[in-house]
């Protein structure tokens, strides 16, 4: 998933989506950090706690990218890391809500296939 964000990230640069003004290095996303740090990461927790329970998964999910939407990127904007641009709050929470039953599908097959193969 994280791969697919880093695309996603490379796709919001160019439609400018949202605007990191200070690169951390040329031809290094600026949003590496939260991909490589808190996403990841907490992707991998909340799958974990989660896994199995979708309506569970799905509810954590919601709260944890409604805080990072209307909190953390307030935040962030008047720190001067990123703001969006082409896309409004609302519409990234869709985005989020997006990749979160992505991820969910995704790992929920990959353990239908691999414990089909396991037995």
């Amino acid at each position: 998933m994280s791969v697919y964000v880093t695309l996603e990230g490379y796709l919001a640069e160019k439609k400018k989506w949202w605007w990191f003004p200070y690169p951390i290095k040329p031809n290094v996303l600026a949003e590496m950090p939260l991909i490589l740090g808190p996403f990841f990461v907490g992707s991998l927790w909340t799958l974990k706690l989660t896994f199995g329970n979708f309506k569970k998964y799905l509810l954590l999910n919601v709260i944890i990218d409604t805080f990072f939407t209307y909190f953390m990127m307030n935040w962030f904007k008047r720190i001067g890391y990123v703001s969006l641009i082409r896309i409004n709050k609302f519409q990234l929470s869709l985005l989020f809500l997006l990749k979160s039953i992505l991820m969910y599908g995704y790992q929920y097959f990959h353990e239908l296939v691999f414990a089909r193969k396991s037995n």
